[in-house]
């Protein structure tokens, strides 16, 4: 299991444009082959960040997704609205460590 997380800036006054362009493509993001998960986060101390933490089966399919229409065109909409330069990293999962009952 691969695990992608991008953590992007935007300027403030385009966060709405890219929540418009989130919403209409996640539903295809998430259906892709090989993704298991897809959630959006928000930096509690920059409301101006937005992360995406997906699971991917492997490496590769994601690199099929970056490589498909639906990621070129949705990363193309989207990095116009950034104030920053996109930062993205892909781990594998080594370890999961479930909650303890509380019993």
């Amino acid at each position: 299991m691969l695990v992608r997380i991008v953590r992007m800036t935007f300027q403030e006054d385009k966060l709405s444009d890219f929540h418009t362009i989130f919403d209409g493509s996640k539903h295809q993001i998430r259906a892709f082959p090989g993704n298991r998960f897809l959630q959006l986060l928000s930096d509690p101390d920059h409301p101006n960040v937005r992360m995406t933490y997906s699971l991917w089966d492997s490496a590769e399919e994601l690199d099929a997704y970056r490589k498909s229409e639906l990621f070129r065109t949705t990363w193309a909409a989207t990095k116009v609205l950034f104030a920053e330069r996109a930062i993205a990293f892909s781990g594998e999962n080594l370890e999961t460590i479930p909650l303890l009952d509380e019993a």
